[in-house]
Protein backbone atom coordinates (compact mmCIF):
# COMPACT_ATOMS: atom_id res chain seq x y z
CA UNK A 1 0.00 0.00 0.00
CA UNK A 2 1.17 3.53 -0.69
CA UNK A 3 2.27 5.40 2.45
CA UNK A 4 2.94 9.09 2.96
CA UNK A 5 6.48 9.48 4.26
CA UNK A 6 6.79 13.28 4.29
CA UNK A 7 4.30 16.16 4.27
CA UNK A 8 5.52 19.68 3.42
CA UNK A 9 3.13 22.64 3.53
CA UNK A 10 3.94 26.25 2.69
CA UNK A 11 1.62 29.27 2.92
CA UNK A 12 -1.62 27.30 3.14
CA UNK A 13 -4.36 28.82 5.29
CA UNK A 14 -3.19 29.04 8.92
CA UNK A 15 0.09 27.23 8.20
CA UNK A 16 3.06 29.32 7.10
CA UNK A 17 5.48 26.39 7.08
CA UNK A 18 5.31 22.74 8.17
CA UNK A 19 7.37 19.63 7.54
CA UNK A 20 6.24 16.35 9.08
CA UNK A 21 7.19 12.69 8.73
CA UNK A 22 4.04 10.72 9.65
CA UNK A 23 4.12 7.11 10.78
CA UNK A 24 2.63 4.10 9.00
CA UNK A 25 -0.65 3.02 10.57
CA UNK A 26 -2.65 5.46 12.63
CA UNK A 27 -1.64 9.10 13.14
CA UNK A 28 -3.93 10.96 15.54
CA UNK A 29 -3.38 14.71 15.50
CA UNK A 30 -4.27 16.54 18.69
CA UNK A 31 -3.73 20.10 19.81
CA UNK A 32 -5.57 23.25 20.76
CA UNK A 33 -8.26 24.75 18.53
CA UNK A 34 -7.02 26.46 15.36
CA UNK A 35 -3.63 24.75 15.66
CA UNK A 36 -3.83 23.52 12.06
CA UNK A 37 -4.94 19.91 12.46
CA UNK A 38 -7.78 20.05 9.93
CA UNK A 39 -5.63 22.11 7.57
CA UNK A 40 -3.12 19.25 7.42
CA UNK A 41 -5.91 16.84 6.43
CA UNK A 42 -7.17 19.30 3.81
CA UNK A 43 -3.64 19.60 2.41
CA UNK A 44 -3.34 15.83 2.00
CA UNK A 45 -6.76 15.64 0.39
CA UNK A 46 -6.11 18.49 -2.04
CA UNK A 47 -2.66 17.30 -3.09
CA UNK A 48 -3.37 13.58 -3.45
CA UNK A 49 -7.12 13.48 -4.11
CA UNK A 50 -8.53 12.51 -7.48
CA UNK A 51 -9.59 15.97 -8.66
CA UNK A 52 -8.68 17.97 -11.74
CA UNK A 53 -9.33 21.33 -10.15
CA UNK A 54 -10.43 23.04 -6.96
CA UNK A 55 -11.94 26.45 -6.32
CA UNK A 56 -9.28 28.28 -4.31
CA UNK A 57 -9.79 31.79 -2.91
CA UNK A 58 -7.46 34.44 -1.52
CA UNK A 59 -8.40 33.21 1.98
CA UNK A 60 -6.55 29.94 1.27
CA UNK A 61 -3.24 31.84 1.24
CA UNK A 62 -1.52 32.29 4.59
CA UNK A 63 -2.30 35.78 5.84
CA UNK A 64 -3.99 36.51 2.49
CA UNK A 65 -0.48 36.93 1.03
CA UNK A 66 -1.26 35.87 -2.55
CA UNK A 67 2.22 36.90 -3.70
CA UNK A 68 3.60 33.85 -1.87
CA UNK A 69 2.34 30.67 -3.56
CA UNK A 70 0.69 27.78 -1.78
CA UNK A 71 2.86 24.68 -2.01
CA UNK A 72 1.92 21.22 -0.72
CA UNK A 73 4.27 18.30 -1.29
CA UNK A 74 3.61 14.68 -0.36
CA UNK A 75 6.40 12.11 -0.62
CA UNK A 76 4.95 8.62 -1.12
CA UNK A 77 6.66 5.34 -0.31
CA UNK A 78 5.63 1.65 -0.45
CA UNK A 79 4.81 2.16 -4.10
CA UNK A 80 3.08 -0.45 -6.22
CA UNK A 81 5.31 -2.11 -8.86
CA UNK A 82 3.68 -0.21 -11.72
CA UNK A 83 4.53 3.11 -10.05
CA UNK A 84 8.20 2.10 -9.77
CA UNK A 85 8.49 1.08 -13.38
CA UNK A 86 11.30 2.86 -15.24
CA UNK A 87 10.25 1.68 -18.69
CA UNK A 88 7.77 3.07 -21.17
CA UNK A 89 5.18 5.16 -19.43
CA UNK A 90 6.78 4.63 -16.03
CA UNK A 91 7.93 7.31 -13.60
CA UNK A 92 11.63 6.40 -13.75
CA UNK A 93 12.93 9.97 -14.03
CA UNK A 94 10.83 11.01 -11.03
CA UNK A 95 11.65 8.16 -8.66
CA UNK A 96 13.65 9.30 -5.62
CA UNK A 97 15.24 7.75 -2.55
CA UNK A 98 14.17 8.21 1.08
CA UNK A 99 16.47 7.40 4.01
CA UNK A 100 14.31 5.99 6.82
CA UNK A 101 17.02 6.59 9.42
CA UNK A 102 17.90 10.21 8.71
CA UNK A 103 14.51 11.06 7.12
CA UNK A 104 16.45 12.73 4.30
CA UNK A 105 15.40 12.69 0.63
CA UNK A 106 17.80 11.86 -2.20
CA UNK A 107 16.97 12.77 -5.80
CA UNK A 108 17.79 9.26 -7.01
CA UNK A 109 16.93 5.82 -5.63
CA UNK A 110 19.83 3.93 -4.14
CA UNK A 111 20.91 1.03 -1.98
CA UNK A 112 19.37 1.18 1.48
CA UNK A 113 16.87 3.84 0.39
CA UNK A 114 13.11 3.54 0.04
CA UNK A 115 11.93 4.31 -3.48
CA UNK A 116 9.48 7.22 -3.39
CA UNK A 117 7.61 9.71 -5.54
CA UNK A 118 7.10 13.35 -4.52
CA UNK A 119 3.83 14.93 -5.66
CA UNK A 120 3.45 18.71 -5.43
CA UNK A 121 0.44 20.98 -5.72
CA UNK A 122 1.20 24.65 -6.29
CA UNK A 123 -1.23 27.58 -6.39
CA UNK A 124 -0.17 31.03 -7.61
CA UNK A 125 -2.13 34.29 -7.41
CA UNK A 126 -4.24 33.21 -10.40
CA UNK A 127 -5.83 30.65 -8.01
CA UNK A 128 -5.32 27.79 -10.48
CA UNK A 129 -3.82 24.66 -8.86
CA UNK A 130 -1.06 22.86 -10.72
CA UNK A 131 -0.07 19.31 -9.80
CA UNK A 132 3.33 17.89 -10.75
CA UNK A 133 5.90 15.30 -9.74
CA UNK A 134 9.14 16.69 -8.31
CA UNK A 135 12.58 15.65 -9.49
CA UNK A 136 15.81 17.61 -9.86
CA UNK A 137 16.82 15.38 -12.76
CA UNK A 138 13.55 16.05 -14.60
CA UNK A 139 13.81 19.77 -13.93
CA UNK A 140 17.35 19.82 -15.32
CA UNK A 141 16.09 18.08 -18.45
CA UNK A 142 13.25 20.60 -18.76
CA UNK A 143 10.56 17.98 -18.21
CA UNK A 144 7.38 18.19 -16.14
CA UNK A 145 4.80 15.53 -15.44
CA UNK A 146 1.88 14.70 -13.18
CA UNK A 147 0.60 11.33 -12.07
CA UNK A 148 -1.66 9.69 -14.62
CA UNK A 149 -5.35 10.04 -13.84
CA UNK A 150 -5.75 6.31 -13.21
CA UNK A 151 -2.88 6.38 -10.71
CA UNK A 152 -4.33 9.44 -8.98
CA UNK A 153 -7.65 7.64 -8.61
CA UNK A 154 -5.91 4.59 -7.20
CA UNK A 155 -3.84 6.61 -4.72
CA UNK A 156 -6.48 9.13 -3.68
CA UNK A 157 -7.35 9.03 0.03
CA UNK A 158 -10.80 8.31 1.34
CA UNK A 159 -12.12 11.08 3.58
CA UNK A 160 -14.71 10.48 6.26
CA UNK A 161 -16.24 13.76 7.31
CA UNK A 162 -19.54 15.07 8.60
CA UNK A 163 -21.13 14.47 5.18
CA UNK A 164 -19.90 11.13 3.88
CA UNK A 165 -23.14 9.42 2.89
CA UNK A 166 -22.18 9.72 -0.82
CA UNK A 167 -19.90 6.76 -0.11
CA UNK A 168 -23.01 4.60 0.30
CA UNK A 169 -23.85 5.10 -3.38
CA UNK A 170 -22.06 3.83 -6.49
CA UNK A 171 -20.60 7.23 -7.38
CA UNK A 172 -17.25 8.25 -8.80
CA UNK A 173 -14.64 8.04 -6.06
CA UNK A 174 -16.96 6.38 -3.53
CA UNK A 175 -15.81 3.47 -1.39
CA UNK A 176 -18.37 1.17 -3.04
CA UNK A 177 -16.82 1.79 -6.47
CA UNK A 178 -13.45 0.76 -5.01
CA UNK A 179 -14.60 -2.51 -3.47
CA UNK A 180 -14.45 -4.54 -6.66
CA UNK A 181 -14.37 -4.35 -10.43
CA UNK A 182 -18.15 -4.93 -10.59
CA UNK A 183 -20.11 -2.08 -12.16
CA UNK A 184 -23.73 -1.05 -11.87
CA UNK A 185 -25.83 -0.62 -15.04
CA UNK A 186 -29.35 0.79 -14.76
CA UNK A 187 -30.15 0.64 -18.48
CA UNK A 188 -32.44 -2.40 -18.29
CA UNK A 189 -34.58 -0.67 -15.67
CA UNK A 190 -35.01 2.61 -17.56
CA UNK A 191 -37.70 1.17 -19.84
CA UNK A 192 -40.16 0.61 -17.03
CA UNK A 193 -42.06 2.96 -14.79
CA UNK A 194 -40.28 4.31 -11.69
CA UNK A 195 -41.51 1.70 -9.19
CA UNK A 196 -41.15 -1.20 -11.57
CA UNK A 197 -37.70 0.06 -12.53
CA UNK A 198 -36.60 0.02 -8.91
CA UNK A 199 -37.84 -3.55 -8.43
CA UNK A 200 -36.35 -4.81 -11.68
CA UNK A 201 -33.04 -3.11 -11.08
CA UNK A 202 -32.87 -4.48 -7.57
CA UNK A 203 -32.96 -8.04 -8.89
CA UNK A 204 -30.41 -7.27 -11.61
CA UNK A 205 -28.09 -5.41 -9.25
CA UNK A 206 -28.07 -8.30 -6.81
CA UNK A 207 -26.34 -10.34 -9.52
CA UNK A 208 -23.95 -7.68 -10.74
CA UNK A 209 -22.98 -6.22 -7.36
CA UNK A 210 -23.14 -9.41 -5.33
CA UNK A 211 -19.57 -9.26 -4.03
CA UNK A 212 -19.82 -5.67 -2.80
CA UNK A 213 -23.25 -6.26 -1.28
CA UNK A 214 -21.98 -9.33 0.54
CA UNK A 215 -19.12 -7.31 2.02
CA UNK A 216 -21.52 -4.52 3.06
CA UNK A 217 -23.85 -6.99 4.78
CA UNK A 218 -21.00 -8.67 6.66
CA UNK A 219 -19.48 -5.36 7.76
CA UNK A 220 -22.85 -3.99 8.89
CA UNK A 221 -23.54 -7.15 10.91
CA UNK A 222 -20.11 -6.95 12.55
CA UNK A 223 -20.70 -3.31 13.51
CA UNK A 224 -24.21 -3.87 14.83
CA UNK A 225 -25.84 -1.82 12.05
CA UNK A 226 -29.15 -3.41 11.01
CA UNK A 227 -29.64 -3.86 7.27
CA UNK A 228 -31.70 -7.06 7.35
CA UNK A 229 -30.66 -10.38 5.91
CA UNK A 230 -28.86 -8.79 2.99
CA UNK A 231 -28.18 -5.24 1.79
CA UNK A 232 -29.55 -4.29 -1.59
CA UNK A 233 -28.61 -1.93 -4.40
CA UNK A 234 -31.67 -0.11 -5.70
CA UNK A 235 -32.47 3.03 -7.61
CA UNK A 236 -33.22 6.04 -5.41
CA UNK A 237 -36.96 6.67 -5.44
CA UNK A 238 -36.49 10.41 -6.05
CA UNK A 239 -33.97 10.01 -8.89
CA UNK A 240 -34.67 11.54 -12.28
CA UNK A 241 -31.31 11.05 -13.93
CA UNK A 242 -30.73 7.32 -14.00
CA UNK A 243 -26.94 7.23 -13.81
CA UNK A 244 -24.56 5.18 -11.71
CA UNK A 245 -24.70 7.93 -9.08
CA UNK A 246 -28.39 7.20 -8.48
CA UNK A 247 -27.67 3.64 -7.36
CA UNK A 248 -27.25 3.37 -3.63
CA UNK A 249 -27.31 0.92 -0.74
CA UNK A 250 -30.63 -0.02 0.83
CA UNK A 251 -31.56 -2.27 3.72
CA UNK A 252 -33.65 -5.41 3.31
CA UNK A 253 -36.92 -3.48 3.35
CA UNK A 254 -35.71 -0.94 0.77
CA UNK A 255 -34.87 1.98 3.06
CA UNK A 256 -31.75 3.85 1.80
CA UNK A 257 -28.75 3.39 4.10
CA UNK A 258 -27.87 7.05 3.49
CA UNK A 259 -30.60 7.71 6.07
CA UNK A 260 -28.38 6.21 8.74
CA UNK A 261 -27.20 8.60 11.44
CA UNK A 262 -23.85 10.35 11.07
CA UNK A 263 -22.14 7.96 13.46
CA UNK A 264 -23.47 4.81 11.78
CA UNK A 265 -22.52 6.18 8.35
CA UNK A 266 -18.95 6.85 9.50
CA UNK A 267 -18.70 3.41 11.10
CA UNK A 268 -19.98 1.70 7.96
CA UNK A 269 -17.57 3.55 5.68
CA UNK A 270 -14.58 2.79 7.91
CA UNK A 271 -15.52 -0.88 7.92
CA UNK A 272 -15.84 -0.94 4.15
CA UNK A 273 -12.48 0.78 3.72
CA UNK A 274 -10.78 -2.11 5.51
CA UNK A 275 -12.17 -4.38 2.81
CA UNK A 276 -11.01 -2.08 0.03
CA UNK A 277 -8.64 -4.03 -2.17
CA UNK A 278 -7.39 -1.12 -4.29
CA UNK A 279 -3.97 0.49 -4.08
CA UNK A 280 -5.23 3.41 -1.97
CA UNK A 281 -5.01 2.73 1.74
CA UNK A 282 -4.91 6.30 3.04
CA UNK A 283 -7.84 7.40 5.17
CA UNK A 284 -8.63 10.91 6.46
CA UNK A 285 -10.97 11.39 9.43
CA UNK A 286 -11.67 14.85 10.82
CA UNK A 287 -13.15 15.08 14.34
CA UNK A 288 -13.20 11.32 14.93
CA UNK A 289 -15.83 11.52 17.70
CA UNK A 290 -18.42 13.42 15.62
CA UNK A 291 -21.81 11.68 15.92
CA UNK A 292 -20.49 8.74 17.95
CA UNK A 293 -21.13 7.59 21.50
CA UNK A 294 -18.07 6.54 23.55
CA UNK A 295 -18.51 2.81 22.87
CA UNK A 296 -18.83 3.48 19.13
CA UNK A 297 -15.72 5.66 19.17
CA UNK A 298 -13.84 2.59 20.40
CA UNK A 299 -15.38 0.46 17.64
CA UNK A 300 -14.54 3.12 15.06
CA UNK A 301 -10.89 3.12 16.15
CA UNK A 302 -10.83 -0.67 15.85
CA UNK A 303 -12.03 -0.31 12.25
CA UNK A 304 -9.23 2.16 11.60
CA UNK A 305 -6.64 -0.39 12.72
CA UNK A 306 -5.79 1.22 16.07
CA UNK A 307 -5.21 -2.15 17.74
CA UNK A 308 -3.36 -3.81 14.87
CA UNK A 309 0.43 -4.06 14.95
CA UNK A 310 0.60 -3.64 11.17
CA UNK A 311 -2.55 -1.93 9.96
CA UNK A 312 -3.40 -2.18 6.24
CA UNK A 313 -4.38 1.50 6.39
CA UNK A 314 -2.44 4.69 6.93
CA UNK A 315 -4.88 6.85 8.84
CA UNK A 316 -4.76 10.58 9.55
CA UNK A 317 -7.34 11.68 12.07
CA UNK A 318 -8.04 14.58 14.39
CA UNK A 319 -9.78 14.38 17.74
CA UNK A 320 -10.65 16.35 20.87
CA UNK A 321 -12.06 13.31 22.66
CA UNK A 322 -10.41 11.91 25.82
CA UNK A 323 -12.18 8.63 25.05
CA UNK A 324 -10.38 8.39 21.72
CA UNK A 325 -7.01 9.42 23.15
CA UNK A 326 -7.26 6.85 25.95
CA UNK A 327 -7.77 4.06 23.42
CA UNK A 328 -4.57 4.91 21.54
CA UNK A 329 -0.89 4.43 22.33
CA UNK A 330 1.62 7.24 22.62
CA UNK A 331 3.13 6.00 19.34
CA UNK A 332 -0.14 6.86 17.57
CA UNK A 333 -0.39 10.42 18.91
CA UNK A 334 1.14 13.59 17.51
CA UNK A 335 0.67 17.13 18.80
CA UNK A 336 0.33 20.04 16.38
CA UNK A 337 2.01 23.21 17.68
CA UNK A 338 2.85 26.64 16.32
CA UNK A 339 6.28 27.80 17.48
CA UNK A 340 7.71 31.13 16.36
CA UNK A 341 5.34 31.35 13.42
CA UNK A 342 6.25 27.85 12.16
CA UNK A 343 4.09 24.79 12.70
CA UNK A 344 5.54 21.54 13.95
CA UNK A 345 4.12 18.11 14.70
CA UNK A 346 5.60 16.53 17.83
CA UNK A 347 5.47 12.75 18.13
CA UNK A 348 4.31 11.67 21.61
CA UNK A 349 5.84 8.22 21.01
CA UNK A 350 9.30 9.55 21.88
CA UNK A 351 8.09 9.69 25.51
CA UNK A 352 7.08 6.06 26.12
CA UNK A 353 6.92 6.65 29.89
CA UNK A 354 3.78 8.73 29.31
CA UNK A 355 1.70 5.67 28.35
CA UNK A 356 0.42 5.30 31.92
CA UNK A 357 -0.53 8.97 32.06
CA UNK A 358 -2.31 8.58 28.71
CA UNK A 359 -4.51 5.84 30.14
CA UNK A 360 -5.34 7.63 33.41
CA UNK A 361 -5.29 11.29 32.32
CA UNK A 362 -6.01 11.40 28.54
CA UNK A 363 -7.45 14.90 28.94
CA UNK A 364 -3.95 16.19 29.79
CA UNK A 365 -2.87 15.63 26.19
CA UNK A 366 -5.73 17.87 25.03
CA UNK A 367 -5.00 20.67 27.52
CA UNK A 368 -3.19 23.99 27.19
CA UNK A 369 -1.40 23.71 30.52
CA UNK A 370 -0.50 20.72 32.70
CA UNK A 371 0.10 20.80 36.45
CA UNK A 372 1.86 17.60 37.53
CA UNK A 373 0.94 16.94 41.18
CA UNK A 374 2.72 14.60 43.55
CA UNK A 375 -0.45 12.70 44.40
CA UNK A 376 -4.22 12.54 44.60
CA UNK A 377 -4.35 14.85 47.62
CA UNK A 378 -2.88 17.77 45.68
CA UNK A 379 -5.17 17.10 42.71
CA UNK A 380 -8.25 16.97 44.94
CA UNK A 381 -7.33 20.12 46.86
CA UNK A 382 -6.91 22.20 43.70
CA UNK A 383 -10.08 20.83 42.15
CA UNK A 384 -12.02 21.70 45.30
CA UNK A 385 -10.63 25.25 45.33
CA UNK A 386 -11.58 25.62 41.67
CA UNK A 387 -15.11 24.42 42.42
CA UNK A 388 -15.44 27.05 45.18
CA UNK A 389 -14.23 29.87 42.94
CA UNK A 390 -16.36 28.76 39.98
CA UNK A 391 -19.46 28.70 42.19
CA UNK A 392 -18.62 32.28 43.17
CA UNK A 393 -18.57 33.31 39.51
CA UNK A 394 -14.78 33.41 39.22
CA UNK A 395 -12.72 31.93 36.34
CA UNK A 396 -12.27 28.16 36.29
CA UNK A 397 -9.02 26.42 35.49
CA UNK A 398 -10.99 24.17 33.14
CA UNK A 399 -12.05 27.21 31.14
CA UNK A 400 -8.41 28.17 30.77
CA UNK A 401 -7.51 24.63 29.69
CA UNK A 402 -5.46 23.51 32.71
CA UNK A 403 -5.31 19.80 33.50
CA UNK A 404 -4.14 18.27 36.79
CA UNK A 405 -2.09 15.07 36.58
CA UNK A 406 -1.43 12.72 39.51
CA UNK A 407 2.21 11.65 39.18
CA UNK A 408 1.81 8.88 41.74
CA UNK A 409 4.74 9.89 43.95
CA UNK A 410 7.56 12.41 44.14
CA UNK A 411 9.97 10.21 42.15
CA UNK A 412 7.66 10.30 39.10
CA UNK A 413 7.00 14.03 39.01
CA UNK A 414 9.92 15.25 36.92
CA UNK A 415 9.93 12.58 34.17
CA UNK A 416 6.29 13.34 33.39
CA UNK A 417 6.65 17.10 33.74
CA UNK A 418 9.71 17.21 31.48
CA UNK A 419 8.00 15.06 28.84
CA UNK A 420 5.00 17.39 28.68
CA UNK A 421 7.36 20.37 28.63
CA UNK A 422 9.28 18.96 25.66
CA UNK A 423 6.00 18.55 23.78
CA UNK A 424 5.31 22.26 24.07
CA UNK A 425 2.85 22.34 26.96
CA UNK A 426 2.89 25.02 29.64
CA UNK A 427 3.90 22.89 32.64
CA UNK A 428 4.27 23.26 36.40
CA UNK A 429 4.77 20.84 39.29
CA UNK A 430 3.26 20.79 42.78
CA UNK A 431 4.79 18.71 45.57
CA UNK A 432 5.50 18.26 49.26
CA UNK A 433 8.94 19.17 50.58
CA UNK A 434 9.57 16.29 52.98
CA UNK A 435 10.95 14.19 50.09
CA UNK A 436 12.27 15.87 46.94
CA UNK A 437 12.97 15.01 43.27
CA UNK A 438 16.50 15.38 41.91
CA UNK A 439 17.58 19.01 42.33
CA UNK A 440 19.43 19.11 39.00
CA UNK A 441 16.32 17.91 37.14
CA UNK A 442 14.18 20.56 38.79
CA UNK A 443 16.74 23.25 37.94
CA UNK A 444 16.77 22.20 34.27
CA UNK A 445 12.97 22.15 34.25
CA UNK A 446 12.80 25.70 35.61
CA UNK A 447 15.48 26.90 33.19
CA UNK A 448 13.30 25.64 30.32
CA UNK A 449 10.34 27.71 31.54
CA UNK A 450 8.72 25.29 33.99
CA UNK A 451 7.27 26.42 37.31
CA UNK A 452 7.71 24.56 40.61
CA UNK A 453 5.21 24.90 43.44
CA UNK A 454 6.05 23.28 46.76
CA UNK A 455 5.22 23.58 50.42
CA UNK A 456 7.66 25.23 52.78
CA UNK A 457 10.92 23.58 53.77
CA UNK A 458 10.54 19.96 54.94
CA UNK A 459 6.73 20.18 55.10
CA UNK A 460 4.04 18.14 53.40
CA UNK A 461 0.44 19.02 52.61
CA UNK A 462 -1.16 17.68 55.78
CA UNK A 463 1.37 19.41 58.05
CA UNK A 464 0.78 22.68 56.22
CA UNK A 465 -2.99 22.31 56.68
CA UNK A 466 -2.93 21.63 60.41
CA UNK A 467 -0.20 24.17 61.14
CA UNK A 468 -1.60 26.97 58.95
CA UNK A 469 -5.41 26.92 59.01
CA UNK A 470 -7.35 28.75 61.73
CA UNK A 471 -8.67 26.73 64.71
CA UNK A 472 -12.27 26.32 63.40
CA UNK A 473 -10.92 24.86 60.15
CA UNK A 474 -8.64 22.47 62.05
CA UNK A 475 -11.62 21.39 64.14
CA UNK A 476 -13.49 20.60 60.92
CA UNK A 477 -10.57 18.49 59.69
CA UNK A 478 -10.46 16.54 62.97
CA UNK A 479 -14.20 15.91 62.79
CA UNK A 480 -13.83 14.72 59.20
CA UNK A 481 -11.04 12.34 60.20
CA UNK A 482 -13.38 10.72 62.73
CA UNK A 483 -15.72 9.66 59.93
CA UNK A 484 -13.34 6.83 58.98
CA UNK A 485 -11.40 6.09 62.20
CA UNK A 486 -11.93 5.96 65.94
CA UNK A 487 -10.70 8.34 68.63
CA UNK A 488 -8.45 5.56 69.89
CA UNK A 489 -6.79 5.20 66.47
CA UNK A 490 -6.15 8.93 66.24
CA UNK A 491 -4.89 8.96 69.80
CA UNK A 492 -2.37 6.24 68.97
CA UNK A 493 -1.14 8.05 65.88
CA UNK A 494 -0.63 11.48 67.49
CA UNK A 495 1.07 9.86 70.49
CA UNK A 496 3.46 8.07 68.13
CA UNK A 497 4.45 11.25 66.29
CA UNK A 498 4.76 13.36 69.46
CA UNK A 499 6.45 10.78 71.71
CA UNK A 500 3.30 10.66 73.89
CA UNK A 501 3.27 14.43 74.40
CA UNK A 502 0.01 14.89 72.46
CA UNK A 503 -3.13 12.85 73.07
CA UNK A 504 -6.62 12.95 71.63
CA UNK A 505 -7.87 14.31 74.95
CA UNK A 506 -5.40 17.18 74.72
CA UNK A 507 -6.56 17.93 71.19
CA UNK A 508 -10.17 18.13 72.30
CA UNK A 509 -9.25 20.36 75.23
CA UNK A 510 -7.28 22.82 73.08
CA UNK A 511 -9.97 22.92 70.40
CA UNK A 512 -12.53 23.63 73.08
CA UNK A 513 -10.49 26.62 74.24
CA UNK A 514 -10.06 27.84 70.65
CA UNK A 515 -6.25 27.76 70.78
CA UNK A 516 -3.86 25.09 69.48
CA UNK A 517 -0.20 24.78 70.40
CA UNK A 518 2.39 24.36 67.67
CA UNK A 519 3.22 20.91 69.10
CA UNK A 520 -0.41 19.76 68.78
CA UNK A 521 -0.75 21.14 65.28
CA UNK A 522 2.44 19.37 64.17
CA UNK A 523 1.36 16.05 65.69
CA UNK A 524 -2.00 16.28 63.91
CA UNK A 525 -0.34 17.11 60.58
CA UNK A 526 2.18 14.28 60.83
CA UNK A 527 -0.52 11.77 61.80
CA UNK A 528 -2.83 12.92 58.98
CA UNK A 529 -0.05 12.51 56.42
CA UNK A 530 0.75 8.91 57.38
CA UNK A 531 4.11 7.34 56.64
CA UNK A 532 6.41 7.90 53.65
CA UNK A 533 4.24 5.74 51.41
CA UNK A 534 1.10 7.56 52.56
CA UNK A 535 -0.28 4.57 54.43
CA UNK A 536 -2.72 5.36 57.26
CA UNK A 537 -3.12 8.88 55.87
CA UNK A 538 -6.39 10.56 56.74
CA UNK A 539 -7.27 12.33 53.48
CA UNK A 540 -5.77 10.62 50.46
CA UNK A 541 -8.56 10.42 47.90
CA UNK A 542 -9.42 13.04 45.34
CA UNK A 543 -13.00 13.22 46.63
CA UNK A 544 -12.00 13.85 50.23
CA UNK A 545 -9.54 16.57 49.32
CA UNK A 546 -11.99 18.16 46.89
CA UNK A 547 -14.37 18.67 49.80
CA UNK A 548 -11.60 20.05 52.02
CA UNK A 549 -10.36 22.40 49.30
CA UNK A 550 -13.88 23.63 48.53
CA UNK A 551 -15.40 23.83 52.02
CA UNK A 552 -12.40 24.31 54.34
CA UNK A 553 -9.23 25.68 52.74
CA UNK A 554 -10.44 28.52 50.53
CA UNK A 555 -13.18 29.80 52.90
CA UNK A 556 -10.55 29.89 55.68
CA UNK A 557 -7.71 31.30 53.58
CA UNK A 558 -7.85 34.87 54.88
CA UNK A 559 -7.37 33.65 58.44
CA UNK A 560 -4.54 31.26 57.54
CA UNK A 561 -0.78 31.57 57.91
CA UNK A 562 0.66 33.93 55.27
CA UNK A 563 3.24 31.47 53.92
CA UNK A 564 0.55 28.86 53.34
CA UNK A 565 -1.81 31.42 51.84
CA UNK A 566 0.85 32.67 49.39
CA UNK A 567 1.44 29.16 48.00
CA UNK A 568 -2.28 28.49 47.54
CA UNK A 569 -2.92 31.82 45.81
CA UNK A 570 0.10 31.38 43.51
CA UNK A 571 -1.16 27.93 42.49
CA UNK A 572 -4.62 29.28 41.86
CA UNK A 573 -3.31 32.10 39.67
CA UNK A 574 -1.18 29.73 37.60
CA UNK A 575 -4.12 27.38 37.04
CA UNK A 576 -6.26 30.17 35.57
CA UNK A 577 -3.50 31.54 33.37
CA UNK A 578 -2.23 34.27 35.66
Amino acid sequence: MATIRTIEIENFRGIKSLKWHPKPGLNCLIGSGDSGKSTILDAIDLCLGARRTFQFTDADFHGLAIAEPISITLTLGNLAPELKSIDGYGYGLYLRGFNETTLELEDEPGAGLVTVLSLNMRVESDLEPVWSLLSDRAAAAGQTRNLSWSDRVALSPLRIGALSDHNLSWRRGSILNRLSDETADASTALLEAAREARKAFGVDADKKLGTALGIVTAVASDLGIHVGAKAKAELEAHSVSMTAGTISLHDESGVPLRRLGIGSTRLMISGLQQKNATESSILLVDELEHGLEPHRIIRFLDNLGAKQKESPLQVFLTSHSPVAVRELTVEQLSIVRKVGGVHEVLWVGQHSDLQGTLRVHPEAFLARAVLVCEGASEVGMLRGIDQHRSAAGKPSMHGYGTCLVDAGGYTKIMPRAQAFQQMGFKVATFRDDDYRPDAAEEAAFEAAGGKIFKWRKDKKLEVELFESLPVPAVKTLVEKSLEDRSEQEIDGQVRSYSKNAVTFARIEEELGKGALTQETRNALGCAAGGNKEGKKAWFKTVGEMEQIGRDVIWPSLDGSDKGFKDVVIALRRWCIGG
